[in-house]
């Protein structure tokens, strides 16, 4: 008898943080996991999927409906129902959470800011470099973003455990409160009017990386205080999103070395 070499077992789609089937999502919600988000098939008026997505999003989860071809290539158990969660690894931080981590360092805050990166591999990226660097946090929107699913958790190598994330609904009002409580913006652009190594990171600062394909969007770039080029010497005018995020990062990590104290 052939093999499904498709098939995958109910244990390893628990191992890449998918819950499948209506019992099992309906379980996660009312035992309150931690879940990223929930596909439902798109179209379906079963009151069981009404359940859910009314449930889930009282619990502030973000619901989005997909067709069922979609939901047939994501799933491994081939019997998802309808229904497949993406449970997150850990709870998301608050904003808040990410200040405090920094007034209890004695530093000045230093933040980055993911503008709708939908690449899984590029969060983690970005999340393994900001621990690294001695950033107090990262930013994401609640919605078109990577959350913290096994993939994020795998290539930041682990960073997830140890650097707060916090997830917001509106990433303009983030970055407004941000800077009422006194962080400066810096956007990275390939047309930024500062160079990086002009710009002064030494101070409060939240340092905002563009989405993959279009850089930051409007309302998120109107609220940056500097537009900062990174320097581009060969034939190409821009970085993966997580190296950029390195480079700024990591000037960041030069420019406050260098205002300590001896």
């Amino acid at each position: 008898m052939r093999s499904d070499n498709n098939r995958r077992p109910p244990q390893e789609a628990e191992a890449d943080g998918l819950i499948e089937g209506r019992n099992a999502v309906i379980e996660a919600l009312r035992a309150g996991a931690a879940i990223d988000k929930i596909y439902i098939a798109r179209g379906e008026t079963d009151a069981t999927l009404g359940h859910i997505a009314s449930t889930a999003r009282g619990k502030g989860v973000v619901v989005v409906e997909a067709d069922r071809r979609k939901l047939d290539g994501m799933s491994r158990t081939k019997s998802h129902q309808g229904v497949i969660a993406i449970a997150a690894v850990r709870e998301y931080a608050q904003v808040d959470d990410i200040l405090a981590a920094a007034r209890e360092k004695g530093e000045p805050p230093l933040i980055v800011v993911c503008d709708e990166l939908s690449d899984p591999h590029n969060l983690g990226a970005v999340i393994r470099t900001a621990e690294c660097a001695g950033a107090h946090g990262v930013i994401i929107p609640k919605r078109r973003s990577a959350g913290l699913t096994a993939i994020v958790a795998k290539t930041s190598a682990g960073a997830v455990s140890y650097l707060p994330v916090a997830r917001v609904p509106n990433l303009t009002a983030a970055l407004k409160e941000l800077k009422e409580k006194g962080l400066w913006m810096f956007g990275t652009a390939a047309d930024g009017g500062t160079a990086l190594y002009d710009a002064d990171l030494k101070g409060p600062a939240a340092l905002v990386i563009g989405s993959e394909g279009d850089g930051m969007g409007r309302l998120v770039r109107e609220q940056c205080d500097f537009l900062v080029s990174i320097p581009m010497k060969g034939k190409l005018n821009s970085l993966n999103a997580s190296a950029a995020a390195a480079v700024v990062l990591y000037e960041a990590v030069r420019q406050r070395r260098s205002a300590e104290p001896s």
